[in-house]
């Protein structure tokens, strides 16, 4: 039976969630939730339950939850919404160790002209809040900075960053997609005008997520073809998952501190013995982390190699973002944190879920000795 440890790429559907779901997936209750026949209302109260849901579980008022396709569509209308808004080419900030699909609409703006800089961070992954000023130069059409990295699940001072950028009214956007479920998320309280959401990271429906956007926030859509989620996302709502999205988001934070002290036990399980293994190195270990996340290192053995060699002995891990997964390329957070290129190439990124025992981790440990043992003998995949 496999061992899934890959659960920052995505979770496995709670049973209660789908219970949530399934009226509306094969009936008795369907229709669009935009018509204003009887079917119609059933839909857009369905949504709207699901948007107070999504919404408690972040600080946040309803009002303030677009619904999206997930986390990709998420960041990707942060950052070119509010380029789209914006006189110009102008200046955008974002954490240096950002998710692809942050990056790359970033990267996309770079082309067109603007300016876009990274915000550095440490050795241990943490952003470098004395690394920028926000008095010198042009005040950014954005900052962004991630609450929780996907790869080695450093946790970031988000508060700390956007006040920094609150007196000139910079608007700030966080990412925390990976945070959402395994530790405390605050809209709100952390004074950010728009945030990245994404069901399938905690035990919800995959193809859902949310931009949420305080009022004062100005962004275009990226899409046009109707008014829906509030102008910004037009589309007729997938009702079901956004029905699995609120559910799972009322479960996440319910059971938050049961969930996150199970996952703990066992990443302190894992790391413990990972300690024990000759060449291992934590990446982020002197970082306050997510609850289930480990990204390691074998000295010697190639990341991928140590990946299809768990994958043979029947346990799923990731060397890194699932969206990268394949390229045989060092991380860009492990070289921000000055990690060496031929160390980087060794990472693994195991993450674990509440549903995990005792027993994946000793299954895990014991086939990394195997594979240390032989120092990884069917090494490096082109």
């Amino acid at each position: 039976m496999t061992v899934y440890l890959d659960n920052n790429a995505s979770t496995v559907l709670d049973e209660r969630v789908l219970e949530a779901m399934r009226p509306y997936l094969a009936g008795p209750l369907w229709g669009n939730a935009s018509s204003l026949h009887r079917h119609g209302r059933v839909m857009r109260s369905a949504v709207e339950r699901a948007r107070e849901q999504v919404a408690r579980a972040v600080n946040a008022h309803p009002d303030q939850v677009i619904f999206t396709s997930g986390g990709t569509e998420s960041n990707n209308l942060a950052v070119l919404g509010v380029a789209a808004a914006a006189p110009g080419p102008g200046r955008l900030l974002i954490s240096a160790v950002e998710h692809a699909s942050l990056r790359e609409p970033a990267h996309a703006l770079a082309r067109r002209g603007w300016r876009v800089e990274e915000w550095p961070v440490d050795g241990e992954g943490r952003l470098r809040l004395d690394a920028v000023d926000p008095a010198c130069g042009p005040a950014p059409a954005l900052v962004s900075v991630m609450a929780a990295n996907n790869e080695n699940g450093v946790l970031q001072p988000v508060a700390e960053a956007a006040a920094l950028w609150r007196p000139l009214g910079v608007p700030v956007h966080c990412d925390a997609a990976q945070a959402l479920g395994k530790v405390p998320v605050d809209f709100g309280g952390w004074g950010v005008q728009l945030m990245t959401l994404s069901a399938h990271k905690l035990h919800g429906p995959q193809g859902v997520g949310a931009l949420v956007v305080s009022q004062g926030a100005v962004l275009r859509p990226l899409l046009y073809g109707g008014r829906h989620e509030r102008g910004l996302r037009p589309g007729t709502e997938n009702v079901a998952g956004i029905v699995g999205f609120g559910a799972a988001a009322e479960l996440a934070v319910a059971e938050l501190a049961e969930r996150a002290a199970r996952m703990a036990a066992l990443r302190e399980r894992f790391e413990a013995g990972l300690r024990r293994l000759p060449g291992a190195v934590i990446f982020g270990d002197g970082a306050e982390r997510l609850p289930n996340t480990v990204q390691f290192g074998l000295r010697g053995c190639h990341g991928e190699t140590v990946l299809l060699q768990l994958d043979r002995a029947g346990i799923a891990v990731s060397s890194g973002s699932a969206c990268h997964s394949g390229v045989n390329q060092p991380s860009h957070v492990l070289l921000a944190m000055g990690v060496a290129p031929e160390l980087a190439l060794t990472a693994v990124r195991v993450s674990f879920s509440p549903r995990n025992r005792a027993e994946d981790v000793d299954r895990l440990l014991a086939a990394l000795a195997e594979i240390t043992a032989t120092r990884c003998a069917q090494e490096t995949p082109a």
